[in-house]
């Protein structure tokens, strides 16, 4: 792409060099703060992403206090003050409210929805939060009175049409991409799940005889397999009940296992508890064990597991997981990760709590074929055929990594003068 014939040093780090016609500008020279509260009862609630501002869900929690908010207008920018929620800002195409933790402010100086390319360029999403205050970096949060001192490049207005036009139809072709690759990654999933279910109900021969397995979401099963409740074939754990005062470092603790520590099926390892009390020796993980979300604040996470290998024994697990642990492991986390938690999830989900008991894990019904050359079997193909899927999710989980860091370079690029676009 293109550059500008010449160029001038900024004096801005986070800038660096810009176009010679191109000015600087504090964000107060250009933008108020508007911080009239309204209630969402007059002005629709939305919420603060970082896909941008959206409708708030339904689902959302609602305060009572429902005039503590604050306006948006339409081409107002939003942005939450919150390091935790660092990137979660957008233009609004919509005019509604936001809970008072976010900035909202507005231009009548600047081509808005350049401020909104600028805005959400990773630069100066670092730029925004490095000015911030706060104890801890995750509990950093960054006012107006921080954010208006903040040194931002200016074009002239006519280029400021030209890159809006032009990161509008790149930005739209990029996200396409995105989306149609996403959508390819649900189709996997999805078929991953159908095989499983295939499998663990109809067994790997297709000639085999079948019967009715008398329980509606198995369907017919071969003749020569039976239907059992979980609890003949392994014990239910619930786990373990610590105090905050238990929580203690890496190097003196034992980690305790979560519903975090588990990510696509897998153990995952980036939000780690440690706890240093007494542990009763059932609740130490064995190599084998089913570790199952339980109880969570999301009726979706409900059944989600993995299997601990052995490299993961003598840890723990927490009081909202449970482990089942079987008589046949490898064959049983294939069994419960096929549709078993969706299709009897009336038995654990009500409007009120969500929460698999041991009881309810105990008497749920799945099918089951007691040779263990024809478990084995299954396993194995299984092992083979999920593992094929998954590595072309990975593939293509790796292309919208790769589409989304060359978005927001793009945008980075552009917005900052370092490509010039065409028609300016």
């Amino acid at each position: 792409m293109d550059r500008y014939f010449s160029y001038k040093d900024s004096g801005v780090e986070w800038i660096g060099e810009i176009p010679k016609d191109w000015k600087t500008s504090r964000v107060k020279e250009h933008f108020f703060e508007r911080n009239e509260k309204v209630s969402d009862k007059d002005f629709p609630p939305l919420s603060v992403t970082r896909n941008g501002i959206v409708p708030q869900l339904d689902t959302v929690a609602k305060s009572d206090s429902h005039d503590n908010r604050k306006k948006v207008c339409k081409n107002d920018f939003v942005i939450n003050s919150r390091s935790d929620r660092k990137g979660s800002s957008g233009l609004s195409s919509l005019e509604g409210s936001v809970s008072l933790i976010n900035i909202v402010v507005s231009t009548d100086s600047i081509n808005p929805e350049y401020s909104g390319f600028l805005f959400k360029s990773y630069e100066f999403i670092e730029e925004f939060f490095r000015n911030g205050k706060g104890i801890h970096w995750d509990l950093w949060s960054t006012r107006f009175t921080e954010l208006q001192n903040i040194i931002i490049p200016i074009p002239p207005p006519d280029e400021q049409k030209e890159i809006v036009s032009f990161l509008d139809t790149k930005t739209s072709l990029i996200d396409s991409l995105i989306e149609k690759t996403q959508r390819k990654i649900e189709l996997l999933k999805e078929q991953r799940t159908s095989l499983i279910n295939e499998v663990v109900t109809k067994g790997l021969n297709p000639d085999v005889e079948m019967k009715y397995s008398g329980v509606e979401w198995i369907g017919e099963i071969p003749i020569h397999w039976d239907t059992i409740k979980l609890k003949y074939k392994g014990n239910v754990i619930i786990g373990l009940s610590y105090k905050p005062e238990n929580q203690v470092d890496e190097k003196n603790g034992v980690l305790v296992m979560r519903s975090s520590n588990i990510q696509e099926g897998k153990p995952s390892f980036e939000d780690n508890v440690y706890v240093d009390c007494e542990i009763p020796e059932k609740l130490r993980t064995k190599e084998g064990d089913i570790l199952i979300c339980s109880r969570n604040g999301s009726r979706r996470l409900i059944g989600k597991n993995c299997l601990i290998t052995e490299d993961l024994e003598k840890l723990t697990w927490g009081v909202f997981m449970t482990v089942y642990r079987s008589v046949s492991p490898k064959f049983f986390y294939w069994l419960l990760n096929s549709p078993i938690f969706e299709s009897q999830s009336g038995l654990f989900l009500t409007s009120t709590i969500n929460q698999l008991t041991v009881s309810t894990l105990q008497n749920m019904v799945v099918p089951y074929v007691d040779d263990e050359k024809e478990q084995q079997q299954i396993v194995e193909y299984l092992d083979k055929e999920t593992e094929l899927i998954d590595t072309t999710i990975s593939k293509e989980e790796k292309r919208i990594e790769l589409l989304k860091e060359y978005r927001q370079s793009l945008i980075s690029e552009v917005v900052t003068g370092k490509i010039k676009v065409s028609g300016v």
